[in-house]
């Protein structure tokens, strides 16, 4: 692995993890030469990719949706936990460092979902922006990748679902508008913590706390349906913060709210372990333990339908909690489903689009 000497500033991952996937890897052996960059002082990377494919289907059922796509790979957000950073293995990268510091740009995303979209036996189901990657990570300020795929969504009058924790969603308030008016958009806001310390340290280039509620008050002002997602519960961390959670969403806008509890897949247990030593020594054990008590002993799961909300008695007095004041505050009624009704294939015409 390729460790730094001092955490990087403003990044999650202290360090690259070995990529299993590769034979060699490069390793920094005289971390002092003076012809090294410091880690710290290692700006963000962008490659262009052009893959053949962006949508993809779910290969498990407990994720929520059936369909999705992510303009990029890699996400700057830094979020120590996420659990797409093993996917960057796949890449030749770590998934460390490398996770938030190479992202992987799909420039011709928009062009591949129009193609999709335009297959003769697609029906409209709705794909959802993200499930992975960030789709509104700092790159999108820059590229717009995810605005012009919601221009394709929008002249196909095609559903889509967005999932993220960034407020530059509301650049884009002018085309969400046009979709909900055709009840076509869902949005779900990622909310972690209100304690900017850990949210800086835990999840170093996201928005803050408060701007996510902002956030969701405006897009409930701007009639686009919005929902939170309590995520991840971490407990010895962040569970105290759930019932502040849900009163400050609900109140913001949300209609409704979900949870999911912390999981550590591959080498992301030793990256969260790295980053508990560094922030919160004190705390290290205990958090790592209760972790374990929610996942059979272990800081891995991914069996399905168990890996997102936990088992045994931690997991379980964590979910009486989220539930007792989901039913407290959450009493709207829902909107309606998402139509997939005024979906037409125009067939010839993604070309125009462009």
């Amino acid at each position: 692995m390729i460790k730094p000497i001092e955490h990087a500033k403003g990044r999650g991952a202290g360090f690259n993890p070995d990529n299993p996937h590769l034979k060699q890897m490069y390793v920094v052996s005289e971390p002092t030469a003076v012809d090294e960059i410091p880690s710290g002082e290692r700006k963000t990377v962008f490659r262009f990719e052009h893959p053949k494919t962006v949508v993809n289907k779910a290969p498990l059922d407990d994720v929520g949706l059936n369909y999705s796509m992510n303009p990029y790979q890699g996400c700057e957000h830094g979020c120590v936990y996420c659990y797409a950073r093993p996917t960057h293995q796949y890449w030749g990268l770590s998934a460390g460092l490398d996770f938030e510091q190479v992202v992987i740009v799909k420039e011709n995303a928009p062009r591949l979902l129009a193609k999709f979209i335009n297959k003769g036996n697609w029906t409209g189901e709705p794909i959802a922006l993200s499930g992975n990657t960030d789709c509104y990570q700092p790159a999108e300020k820059e590229f717009k990748i995810t605005r012009k795929c919601l221009e394709v969504f929008l002249a196909y009058n095609h559903p889509v679902t967005i999932i993220t924790k960034n407020h530059l969603i509301l650049r884009d308030l002018d085309l969400l508008k046009e979709l909900a008016r055709k009840n076509l958009v869902r949005v779900t806001i990622s909310l972690t913590t209100l304690n900017e310390t850990l949210r800086r340290n835990l999840e170093p280039r996201t928005s803050t706390g408060l701007k996510r509620l902002e956030t969701i008050a405006k897009l409930k002002e701007a009639g686009i349906p919005v929902t939170v997602n309590i995520a991840p519960i971490i407990p010895g961390l962040n569970h105290i913060e759930i019932p502040v959670l849900l009163k400050e969403a609900a109140e913001a806008g949300a209609y409704s709210a979900s949870m999911i509890m912390v999981r550590l897949n591959g080498p992301l247990g030793d990256l969260f372990t790295d980053w508990l030593k560094t922030f919160y020594p004190d705390r290290m054990e205990r958090v790592l333990n209760l972790i374990k008590s929610c996942h059979g002993g272990k800081l891995s799961d991914s069996r399905p339908e168990i890996r997102m909300r936990g088992e045994g008695n931690v997991a379980d007095s964590i979910r009486k909690l989220f539930l007792l004041y989901q039913k407290k505050y959450f009493t709207q009624a829902p909107p309606p489903e998402l139509t997939s009704g005024k979906f037409i294939s125009k067939n010839g015409k993604q070309m125009e689009i462009f």
